[in-house]
């Protein structure tokens, strides 16, 4: 790659990363994002929903689209007196670049566009289309960020073909891993009614502690399903449970528990909520329980997109990347219905949404080779 591309995917990482975009706010990311790819000849759309700002851009008249998606909003920093440098203020330290988003994904964003900035002026007249989908929407509830998006690019009929979302997939090595899929996500909260009395006559009251605590155990320890080569067994976890005034002398008139199932494509989330529901039934309680759905599971397999992210990783740092469908949900979830392939593929993510979040500088640069080698192999061979 020649030295001034290197200089310019660091120096736009830094541009953005000096912008305070705790989600939803944008916080003039994707306007930064828009000069660039204006420059380039994207047509470039601004779609915001109530708080969230969008982004769509497009190069290219006809044929299969590659679309690269991600997001510019990042998780608030915690306590900025823990960093060892501003959060907002990118700082390079042995090698490393530090800010919040630099991982997580504003390093993948200025890998996105100076790679299709060093494709352009090679190929202006290229066969097919890129395309950018960009929200600010990702780590916040969701909903008016890509799933918008989505909406409105089918209300427009824009089909997407390929579709790579920077989000931090690698383990220890800049692309040791590809994430062709995900879990679904499933998110409960059950509410057992007891009868509140004084904790000195339990015959007076009913306790929904004491009944609750069963139910729960036997969901925390049921078989959903075994996985599959591709997924591992879907889990149920427990993530919270509430009672009571904080007093000593009260039995509680209610009992409630969030939990969380995250699930393979061997069940579907309707056949989930019927087992619970089931389970539940047999124990002697009042209970109502609250459904939302996250996202379900999406799968690519090893076709077009995977095998061109393979070819351009092996032919950048020369290692094989394993494919993985682990971790937590991403905006995949609201891409895979529109049928197209997705991986996921970005920074090493071992410092997320930590305090002094950080990224490998030379891994800026090899994920823009591996970025642009998969445009060439996907839309000029």
């Amino acid at each position: 790659m020649p030295q001034d591309t290197k200089k310019t995917t660091l120096a736009l990482c830094k541009d953005l990363i000096k912008r305070s975009s705790v989600t939803p706010l944008d916080a003039g990311c994707q306007q930064l994002l828009i000069s660039r790819l204006e420059e380039t000849g994207f047509e470039c759309l601004s779609l915001p929903f109530g708080d969230v700002t969008n982004l769509w851009a497009l190069h290219g008249n006809k044929g299969p689209t590659l679309v690269f998606a991600g997001h510019t909003d990042v998780v608030p920093p915690g306590p900025e007196e823990s960093w060892t440098s501003p959060p907002f203020e990118p700082t390079e330290r042995n090698g490393l670049l530090y800010g919040r988003g630099a991982a997580d994904m504003k390093g993948s964003l200025a890998a996105m566009v100076v790679a299709c900035e060093r494709f352009l002026a090679i190929h202006p007249n290229h066969s097919g289309r890129i395309g950018f989908l960009i929200t600010s929407d990702e780590e916040g509830p969701a909903v008016d960020g890509t799933k918008r998006v989505m909406r409105f690019l089918k209300e427009n009929k824009i089909n997407i073909d390929w579709c790579l979302v920077g989000e931090p997939s690698s383990t220890f090595k800049i692309a040791d891993t590809i994430k062709n899929g995900r879990r679904g996500s499933l998110n409960g909260e059950l509410i057992v009614e007891g009868v509140q009395g004084h904790i000195a006559y339990p015959q007076l009251a009913e306790n929904p502690i004491h009944l609750i605590m069963p139910a729960l155990s036997e969901l925390a320890e049921e078989t959903w399903d075994s996985g599959n080569e591709y997924f591992p067994p879907t889990r149920l976890q427990i993530s919270n449970i509430k009672s009571g005034e904080g007093v000593t002398n009260i039995i509680p008139a209610s009992a409630s528990a969030l939990f969380n199932i995250r699930f393979s494509n061997e069940v579907t989330e309707i056949e989930l909520q019927n087992r619970i529901e089931t389970l539940l039934s047999k124990y002697k309680f009042k209970y109502k329980i609250k459904w939302h759905l996250s996202g379900k599971p999406f799968f690519t397999e090893e076709k077009t997109l995977v095998t061109a992210a393979r070819k351009s990783i092996e032919k950048v740092t020369g290692a094989e990347p394993k494919l993985s469908t682990d971790g937590g949900t991403s905006d995949g979830r609201f891409i895979a219905p529109s049928g197209a392939e997705i991986i996921e593929l970005g920074p090493v993510n071992a410092s997320i949404h930590q305090i002094d979040e950080h990224v490998k500088i030379d891994d800026l640069d090899k994920l823009t080779d591996i970025y642009f080698e998969l445009i060439c192999e996907l839309l000029l061979n």
